[in-house]
Parts: C-alpha cells; structure tokens; sequence
C-alpha cells in the first residue's frame, strides 16, 4: 500500500490548503441555501401593493370622502393638476397607473338609483390597476344594495353602514409543519452541496494527480515491482478516502446546524443521496487528474465543470425555472439526478418501497456515471502507462 500511503501524506501535507477550501464553500452553500429558504417563505405570504393614483374630485360630498377614505387603503393619491397635458404626461412617464374622475352631480343621482359612472383612465392592460376596480366596484355596488332597499337613506348613514361591512376581511393564514420547513432547508443545503463536493474534490484530486503524473516520477514508479493494476487501485482508493473525509466534513457540518431533523427518514436519506453523489465526483475527479497537465489548467477546468454542471442541472436554479431543452441535455449529467433525488426526497412523507423506488432509481444513474467515470480513468492511465 506504498502508493495509498504517499497519497493519504500528500494529501496531509496540503490539507490546510485544502480546508480553506473546504470552509469557503460551505460558507457559500449556507449562505445561498438560507437565502433560497428565505426567499421561499417571503413568497408564501401575501401583501398587496399600493397603486399610486390620481383622483380628480368635482364634488365634496360624505359618500365621496367615504369612498376616497377605502380607496387609500389600496392606492396612494399623486396631487396632479387638473390639466390635460399634465395628466397624459403621468401617465406616459408612469407616474400614475390611473386618473379617477368623479363628475359634478355624480352624488345626487346615486343617491336617486340612477345609473351614472366614473369617469377613468388607466395604462392599458396594467395589473396593478386590478385592486383598484375591486375597490371601485365593491363599495358602488355594495352601496347601491342600501340605496335600493333601504327608502330615505342619508349619505351619512350609507357611509357608516359602508364602513362597517367594508371593514370585514378573511384572513389566511399559511400553516407549515416545523419539520417540514427543515427538510425544506435541508433541501436546498443538499443540493448546492454539489457545488463544493464537485470543487474540492476535483481540486485536491487533480493537484494530487498532478504529482504522481510527473514524468520523472512515472518513470520511476515504472521500474518498481508494484503492477500497473495496483497502482491505480491504490489510487482509487486514496482519491474515495478523500472524498469520504471531505465529504464527511461537510455533511456534519450542515447536521449540527440542523441537529433536530437529524433522525427524520428525509434526512437520512438526503445523506444518502450526498454520499452517492459524492462518490461520483469522487470518479469525475481521478478522470480530471489524468486529463489536466498543469497546475493553472486545474482552476479553470474546475470552473467550467463545476459550475457548468451545477447552473443546468439546477442546483442554483430550481428545476422547475428551468426549460425542458435545457434539462434534457442536463439528463446526461450526474447533477441532474442528484437534485431530481434530493427534490422527491424533500417531498416524501412515506417511505415505502413504491415511494422510494424513483429515489433508488436516481441514485442507480448516479452510481453508474461514477463507475464509468472510473473506468475511463483507469482506460486513460493504461494508455498513456503503455506510451511511455
């Protein structure tokens, strides 16, 4: 186990190097994945927006006031003068998404059951302008219900009853199970795990390949009595105990964060996906270290790699934001199936065999990329071991 041995002290020796590493990346991955989170529970609550308006008001009446009194609680008022010119430029220059009029006499031939309108003008097709003709339309409406079947009526009188049913509103509240919004986080953790397991890896991988394809030393470890075949397996091995240790460091990490969802199925099984996947990158890397000859190639190929990879496949972005042409071709990558694991994993409340079978199915792919991953690599060592 000579070639292990040099491996685990080569490995040693740059480990600080490679522990900066290690802390960059999962500051980045907790970061991002408390954004997302974040993010996440904004968007499940709702809070509408005020619009700002104009109103031109021609009459000063109780049921105008009224009105303008629950308009405010979904418009802001712009003070516009009552020009033409003024009032089409805020609209042009979006100043206001629109212009309310209420005519002279509008009041008194409410107040008498006849049909009469506002007068309005609003950006075509705008959204915002949505709240504002609800608004419009359940305080006329509901008022012309007291006009019609209550006789003599005051303004005073309808703008109080108004008030009063106005008032009333549903409140929704969103209920989410505590363990539900940890597997949640844990989900997004997991899944930009892929980034830094993919770059440490292939970092230290590549810098320890580097070494040992030294043309110098390849020639020396040619004339040992050690056979080809078990040289590349010590190899093996040492780039899987690197990938065990990196992998291990990280995975603990993000559970004494989340101590408490520990022991959930959801969660064992997120570290289940991770190892899997871990022991891909594991292969993607020993197929980069026999590929990358020089030391200023192996940041830039671990760029590309990584965060191709992890842009398509939908680490940073949802799956779900992502087009289908652009997840087919993503299909063809180790990423893609991990994430695809970990999104139906997050979403599990029971764990049988039917619904876990999708999961075993993942992590079947993934497994099988990284033993071919290893087989290209061992394929590639032969190759050049045979040229030189």
């Amino acid at each position: 186990m000579q070639v292990f041995k040099l491996c685990i002290k080569v490995i040693n020796k740059n480990k600080y190097l490679l522990l900066v590493y290690v802390v960059i990346f999962l500051v980045i991955s907790f970061t991002l994945s408390l954004t997302a989170v974040r993010e996440m529970e904004t968007s499940t609550s709702f809070k509408p927006a005020k619009t700002e308006i104009a109103l031109i008001n021609e009459e000063n009446t109780p049921l105008i006031n009224g009105f303008r009194a629950e308009l405010a609680k979904v418009a802001t008022f712009v003070d516009i003068p009552d020009e033409t010119e003024a009032l089409q430029d805020a609209l042009y220059f979006r100043q206001v998404s629109c212009i309310i009029r209420i005519p002279q006499g509008f009041t008194e031939k409410f107040m008498n059951g006849e049909n009469v309108q506002l007068g309005k003008i609003s950006i075509p097709n705008s959204i915002r302008n949505v709240y504002i003709d609800l608004c419009i339309d359940k305080y006329f409406n509901t008022a012309r219900l007291y006009v019609q079947n209550m006789n003599g009526i005051t303004q005073q009188e309808l703008v109080q009853y108004l008030k009063k049913d106005l008032y009333d509103t549903t409140s929704v509240e969103m209920i989410a199970k505590g363990e539900k919004t940890s597997v949640t986080n844990l989900n997004y953790f997991f899944n930009l795990f892929a980034y830094p397991m993919l770059s440490i890896i292939i970092l230290g991988m590549s810098t320890l390949m580097l070494i040992f394809n030294d043309k110098d030393l390849k020639m020396r470890n040619s004339c040992s009595p050690i056979s080809s075949t078990n040289i590349s397996m010590q190899f093996v091995l040492g780039n899987l105990t690197f990938t065990f240790v990196s992998w291990l460091i990280m995975v603990l990490s993000c559970l004494l964060l989340n101590f408490k969802s520990i022991f959930d199925f959801n969660t064992v099984f997120l570290v289940i996906s991770s190892f899997v996947f871990a022991f891909c990158c594991s292969g993607i890397s020993f197929l980069i270290g026999n590929l990358v000859k020089s030391k200023d190639a192996i940041t830039a190929v671990n760029n590309v790699v990584t965060l191709g990879m992890c842009f398509i496949s939908g680490v940073f972005v949802p799956q779900e934001a992502i087009g289908s042409s652009v997840l087919k071709i993503a299909s063809f990558m180790p990423t893609y199936w991990y994430v695809k694991a970990n999104n139906t994993i997050a979403k599990l409340t029971r764990f049988t065999l039917d619904t876990v079978k999708p999961v075993l199915y993942d992590f079947l792919i993934i497994i099988a990329f990284g033993l071919a991953f290893f087989s290209v690599s061992l394929a590639i060592r032969k190759k050049y071991r045979s040229y030189t």
